[in-house]
């Protein structure tokens, strides 16, 4: 996946702005030019990994939310009734900010809005640079392509490759194995699971790497017989483990 610097984000900063920039992958709240918060589809929330990790139970994050919402101090809430400690809630929170802004810093095709004075409702926990949570994505970025240089996993439903299943994959693997049914995406298992979703793109690229997943293949239409010399399929839709025994092949041949 692709990042790219915002410029309305880099004036915002130099403005030292206070609201909420819109972007067609997600949101990032500002408070004085830095980043405070970040919010993607993409991504699971705080409250996902709070609750989902058993650090916190889902009843008391929506009373949380529910007594400290309004005045935007859900964050605050928590660390001083004890629930969460503040140390750990700040980690978890920077977390959930660049797995977020990963993803909200996308190229998308939509308008880029910026309402200004807009805060929320989670509240100060540690502000972050601009530049910093760019730097950073375009990092993620990177990474991605070093693993599989194909973007298309990222956000497609996956399933487990039916072409090998004698490999050893680590206990983390074997549970995003296990949800990738054909049906859901990559984010939709990071939910799953309560893990951060650039996290599980990790393991969704190397995987796809190792041939042991891939992008659901759809139904082929019915259609004449025809010629083996005819056939010509295109490298996209090779899948990775057929492309691992291709290469096999041609290095024993050799």
């Amino acid at each position: 996946m692709r990042t790219a610097v915002s410029p309305m984000l880099v004036r915002l900063a130099d403005e030292r702005a206070t609201g909420v920039l819109v972007r067609d992958h997600g949101a990032l709240y500002l408070a004085d030019g830095q980043i405070v918060h970040a919010e993607s589809p993409a991504a699971p929330g705080l409250d996902v990994l709070l609750t989902a990790s058993g650090r916190l139970r889902p009843e008391h994050w929506a009373d949380a939310v529910a007594q400290a919402g309004a005045r935007n101090e859900v964050a605050r809430f928590l660390v001083d009734s004890g629930q969460v400690a503040g140390g750990e809630l700040e980690i978890c929170h920077l977390g959930a900010l660049f797995d977020a802004a990963f993803f909200a810093l996308a190229p998308g095709s939509g308008p880029t809005r910026f309402r200004y004075g807009v805060a929320h409702w989670i509240g100060a926990v540690r502000p972050v640079p601009a530049q910093v949570v760019e730097r950073e994505a375009r990092r993620r970025g990177r990474l991605l392509d070093s693993l599989w240089p194909y973007p298309e996993v990222d956000t497609a439903p996956v399933e487990r490759s039916p072409h090998t299943t004698e490999l050893t994959v680590s206990p983390r693997q074997q549970a995003l194995l296990d949800l990738a049914d054909g049906v859901r995406t990559p984010a939709a298992i990071a939910r799953k699971l309560g893990r951060p979703a650039f996290n599980t793109l990790i393991e969704v690229r190397r995987l796809a790497a190792a041939g042991l997943i891939q992008i659901r293949a759809e139904p082929a239409e019915p259609t004449e017989p025809t010629a083996i010399s005819e056939i010509a399929e295109p490298p996209a839709m090779l899948d990775s483990a057929l492309l691992r025994r291709l290469r096999d092949a041609l290095e024993a041949s050799l």
